[in-house]
């Protein structure tokens, strides 16, 4: 008689319950899997049988079929051979198949009996609460980061024994509890690094509280050792912090590509992720030919970082265009589509030239002439067109590195970010869509970013005398909104819109000579 177990597949960030029918039946030994398997499921048989032997369990002799359902549906990965060694024990009348239908079960198998982790665990145990499925049995290494979801019982076992035992004596291990809500609220915005410890760079820390006021993308030129990469690495202290929802829907996206450590049962920090030039689009991305998601989804509702922004390829630079815009990413193949979010901020730094010492103050740069706008032209103008700030960097003098004075920390800063994003939220509270100033389309600029006429003066005179763009326009506007409610002004005033524009020198005419 067949027996029935359930397992789970994982499509993008959402899962799929999977029947798995293991019948058992007279005839020459042989193994068939169908259901359309991929070769890593095919060859879970041979991880099972020696699990089975080496934990003092046999592996019946007679022919066994093995059916996933639904079938029309690839099933890929490791993470079904104890679901299949669950079936092929109960069938063969080693354990009792009662009660075995209650629970997923899921987990990789060593060839001693021990079970591996496995990725996804969250999205399989939110789908086993929505099907009322009583509760999920799966590596320990992966059982805090599943028992965040209430109302289904988690147990993690490290060997196939445990199962046994589980079934067999009613050795059933305590549940894995979890209290979400606690374990959100201790560790919210929990980071290693703070703003204080930059010593000088006002301006530059001022443009980093503009952009996470407003979720504002930047990019920050200047010289080797300006201190580019530590000011960028500490943005994510001063974004507000993650809700709930915003926690959840990040640690889904990381357990679904495996980032979560056995003590990490909820990500509760805004991700920062910072890729190397070398990167290939498909990592950056995601994708492959089992669809995984990229460290553009990895940094939902965080921060991505570029470094040296001219040296990533530019093909990589190009398929971010679309994601920045649509804040997700659709991955099309030929009988599925999967979808993973990708609402971060960009955060870019680049040398201003090949050498580094485009104007800067003290080094003479050693480019040779068009070197420099040569250097600048990598980066394509329509993913300059989705950066808002431009921030020159210069290096910090002795006087500043040696001085005592302390600088703000970043608790300081996200005070008045928090209170310009509350205006935000107010402001956009009938546009679901839209949280914060940054993500206004063009019609909402010009409904919401109204400027009177000493500003419309101002900003004509910037365009014409400074060579702005005019996609520079937009950009500009909802930056000097974002100032206004950092100074919690209803109005855009001319000081906003000066400040704005200063932020625009990549739009600038023979700015690179």
């Amino acid at each position: 008689m067949p027996v029935k177990i359930f397992g789970s597949a994982v499509y993008g960030v959402e899962a799929q319950t999977i029947t798995i029918e293991v019948n058992i039946s007279s005839g020459k030994p042989n193994y068939f899997i169908v259901g359309l398997p991929d070769n890593a499921v095919k060859e879970s048989m041979l991880r099972i049988e020696s699990a089975l032997s080496t934990s003092g369990y046999r592996m019946p002799r007679q022919k066994i079929v093995v059916n996933m359902a639904p079938a029309d549906i690839r099933k890929e990965g490791s993470a079904y051979d104890l679901t299949i060694a669950t079936g092929i024990l109960a069938a063969s009348g080693q354990i009792l198949p009662e009660g075995i239908g209650d629970y997923v079960i899921m987990g990789e198998l060593s060839l001693d009996g021990k079970v591996q982790p496995i990725k996804g665990a969250l999205p399989i145990a939110i789908q086993a609460k929505k099907e009322n499925i009583r509760g999920f049995i799966l590596p320990e290494e992966n059982a805090r980061e599943a028992a965040i979801v209430n109302d289904v019982d988690v147990f993690g076992i490290a060997h196939i024994q445990d199962l046994v035992k589980f079934f067999t004596e009613g050795q059933k291990p305590d549940p894995v509890k979890v209290d979400t809500r606690q374990e959100f609220f201790n560790a919210i915005s929990n980071y290693d690094s703070d703003f204080a410890d930059v010593r000088g760079q006002e301006n530059i820390k001022r443009s980093l509280e503009i952009a996470a006021a407003g979720g504002h993308n930047a990019i920050l030129i200047g010289p080797p050792g300006a201190g580019k990469t530590m000011l960028a690495k500490r943005l994510p202290t001063i974004l507000p912090p993650l809700n709930l929802y915003e926690a959840l829907e990040t640690t889904k996206i990381h357990s679904v590509a495996g980032k979560l450590s056995a003590a990490d049962a909820l990500v509760t920090t805004r991700p920062f992720r910072s890729p190397h030039h070398t990167v290939s689009d498909v990592a950056l991305v995601g994708g492959g030919g089992n669809p995984q998601p990229g460290e553009i989804s990895l940094a939902h509702n965080g921060v991505l970082f570029l470094d040296e922004l001219p040296e990533f390829k530019r093909t990589v630079l190009e398929v971010m265009r679309q994601p920045l815009e649509e804040r997700r990413v659709t991955i099309a193949r030929a009988k599925m589509s999967v979808d993973y979010p990708s609402s971060f901020m960009l955060i870019a730094a680049m040398n201003p030239c090949p050498c580094g010492f485009y104007n800067h103050p003290e080094k003479e740069c050693m480019c040779a002439p068009g070197v420099v706008q040569k250097y600048l032209s990598k980066v394509s103008g329509p993913l300059l067109d989705r950066i808002d700030l431009h921030v020159e960097v210069t290096p910090v003098n002795f006087e500043e590195l040696s001085s005592q004075r302390k600088s703000e920390s970043s608790d300081v800063i996200r005070e008045r970010v928090v209170k310009s994003r509350l205006i935000q939220e107010e402001r956009f509270k009938d546009h679901p869509q839209i949280n914060c100033n940054a993500q206004m389309s063009s019609q909402m600029v010009r409904e919401i970013c109204v400027i009177d006429d000493i500003g419309q003066s101002l900003l004509k005179n910037a365009m014409e005398k400074l060579g702005l763009s005019a996609r520079a326009y937009d950009r500009i506007l909802k930056v000097a909104r974002t100032i206004a409610d950092l100074d919690t002004s209803e109005a855009i005033e001319t000081g906003h819109l000066a400040e704005a524009i200063n932020f625009r020198s990549l739009d600038r005419e023979n700015w690179a000579g």
